[in-house]
């Protein structure tokens, strides 16, 4: 694990800030979602990728009715090949 250097307080309702730099370098924009990771005594932050509901991939998605599908678990149901994108 890599240290930024940058260290901030927790406010009193629990917040804190990531720096604008970071969320720049990680392509974090405002009101994306982030998914909290717990490994021991870390706090990790990972930014929200959909993952197929089948088998939990987040390459080559497609949204169908509401239902996030991997390109591969498309193309094994319908046994065609599933037009892919990322």
């Amino acid at each position: 694990m890599k240290s930024t250097g940058i260290v901030r307080k927790v406010d009193n309702l629990g917040r804190m800030v990531i720096p604008i730099e970071l969320r720049r370098t990680l392509g974090i924009e405002t009101k994306d979602p982030l998914e909290i990771y717990v490994d021991s005594e870390k706090i990790i932050l990972k930014k929200y990728e959909p993952a197929c509901i089948f088998c939990q991939s987040a390459e080559e998605t497609v949204e169908f009715k509401g239902k996030v599908i991997c390109a591969e678990c498309l193309e094994e149901m319908t046994g065609k090949e599933a037009e892919k994108t990322a």
